[in-house]
């Protein structure tokens, strides 16, 4: 470990990287250094807290990036606050360049504690450096990690409470009558093992594909667990936030997740140049859960890269009118993966049904994984029915009704912005991701009246104050902005509106 003395017990500190660079750094250059010191002063990447600058660098693309991709804030100081800071390597060229004699070394001990990694350089080949950083240990709690495994449903089955449930995003009143019949008509054959090849020629004719670019599996979150475990990648990238079952499932597999953090500021539009090249698989949600953006397909399809796989979960596509947007059936992008459920919009959440569509490569590949008979000849069933016509022109009636519904929560929402309630928009899922002063608090009071909602601070990227809605009637809506227009002027810690 760099630095001398005796440090602190890993499990008591934190850590602060001081940084600086150079106008139109590259983030893969600020990023590899940070990592590389980090490493160097003998801590995981996740003991990180906070990257930490001087304010005139708080705007380079190469830092806000490298924070970015860490998943950890930004912190900027002024200058005369930051040549106060007694360092160890100042600079003349660095106090004339920006006042401080160490950008780097200062920003990292702005706060106090010990420095385990001097300032070092960048080391590119071919030219000059143009990025520093410096790493210090400062005593604290370590930031609890991220919950991945934390969902909805959680919110609803605690302790038994009679709750109006806003927090899982399953349409509610499914499964509809002649589903239900569908799949009761099928415990006939639950003698004989279950045989897929109908429902992947049915899901197949769907997508106009042909069978062997389907795999049907038990829900979208085998086939995460699927991907995770048989594709050879060393560099995947999870573009956040978004459902937390990809990251998690990769992680159990073993592998060295990097986070690609989207902006509130940018309403958390997708940012192609935000993944680094080195990715070789990469996962994005269109529309993405929580934040309810639906991305261009141009711009989720130019993530494609040879040698590269790019999971696109597409889990929420058919509550959009049209499923504009949707890359399923899409053939001409190399290296894609489409995950589709059925659990959503059809209630079969219990049943555990979704399918997987790529090249036959991919999908030879994460068959091979699976155990035999992985999906039930109910689902199965279902699978068949859910992709025919009548489910088809079904689903999509049900779209446009969620849309209508969606416009009414939204309105009522709106209302409430004097009190410093703000929707990500424009929403196209059927949920909205809502940022709430205290939401801790507020989550609590309206389930102390009888709605559950979905924490937000379990999605990577995301903080305490943001809570995840799903769309209803307008009846249940009504009654849901009424609650929450009565916990709002309960005197709760409600920040003011941003002038």
């Amino acid at each position: 470990m760099a630095g001398a003395g005796k440090v602190t017990p890993v499990e008591d500190v934190v850590l602060v990287v001081g940084v600086g660079a150079c106008e139109d750094a590259p983030v893969e250059e600020v990023l590899g250094l940070v990592r590389d010191a980090v490493r160097d002063a003998g801590f995981p990447e996740t003991a990180v807290a906070e990257l930490a600058t001087v304010d005139v660098k708080g705007e380079e693309p190469g830092i806000v990036g490298a924070a970015a991709r860490l998943g950890v804030p930004l912190v900027t100081y002024a200058a005369r606050d930051l040549a106060d800071v007694a360092v160890p390597n100042p600079t003349a060229r660095s106090r004339a360049a920006v006042g401080t004699p160490s950008v780097a070394e200062a920003a990292a001990l702005r706060g106090g504690g010990e420095l385990l990694v001097p300032k070092r350089k960048s080391a590119p080949v071919g030219r000059p450096p143009m990025a520093t950083c410096a790493v210090a240990a400062r005593p604290g709690t370590p930031a609890v990690p991220v919950d991945l495994r934390h969902h909805g449903d959680a919110e609803v089955r605690d302790d038994g409470a009679d709750l109006t449930d806003l927090a899982v995003n399953v349409r509610s009143d499914t499964p509809p009558a002649w589903l239900k019949e569908v799949i009761a008509a099928s415990l006939d054959g639950l003698a004989a093992y279950p045989d897929g090849r109908a429902a992947r020629e049915a899901v197949a004719a769907r997508h106009g594909l042909t069978p062997d670019r389907v795999l049907l599996t038990a829900g979208a979150a085998e086939a995460f667990v699927l991907l995770a475990r048989a594709l050879k990648v060393r560099h995947p990238y999870v573009v956040h936030p978004q459902f937390t079952e990809p990251e998690a499932a990769l992680r159990d597999a073993g592998h060295e997740v990097g986070r690609v953090l989207l902006r509130e500021e940018d309403g958390f539009r997708l940012d192609v140049s935000a993944v680094p090249e080195e990715a070789d698989l990469v996962v994005v949600g269109n529309p993405t859960n929580p934040t309810s953006v639906l991305h261009p397909a141009a711009s989720v399809a130019a993530l494609a890269r040879p040698g590269r796989i790019l999971v696109v979960d597409e889990a929420f596509m058919d509550a959009v009118p049209g499923e504009r947007e949707a890359l399923a059936g899409r053939t001409d992008i190399p290296g894609l993966v489409v995950l589709r459920s059925l659990t959503k919009t059809w209630g079969l959440a219990g049943l555990r049904i979704g399918y997987v569509l790529s090249s036959p490569e991919v999908i030879s590949t994460l068959g091979r994984a699976q155990p035999l008979w992985p999906v039930s000849s109910p689902a199965l069933e279902a699978a068949r029915a859910c992709v025919g016509p009548r489910a088809l022109a079904e689903a999509g009636h049900a779209a446009h009704r969620i849309a209508a519904d969606r416009a009414h929560l939204l309105g009522g929402l709106a209302s409430l912005a004097d009190r410093g309630v703000r929707v990500v928009g424009p929403a196209e899922g059927p949920f909205l991701l809502v940022r709430v002063p205290g939401a801790g608090g507020v989550r609590e009071r309206l389930r102390g009246v009888g709605f559950a909602v979905r924490r937000g601070d379990t999605f990577p990227g995301l903080g305490p104050d943001w809570i995840r809605l799903a769309v209803r009637d307008r009846a249940t809506s009504d009654r849901f902005l009424a609650a929450l227009t009565a916990t709002l002027h309960q005197g709760l810690p409600c920040a003011a509106p941003p002038g």
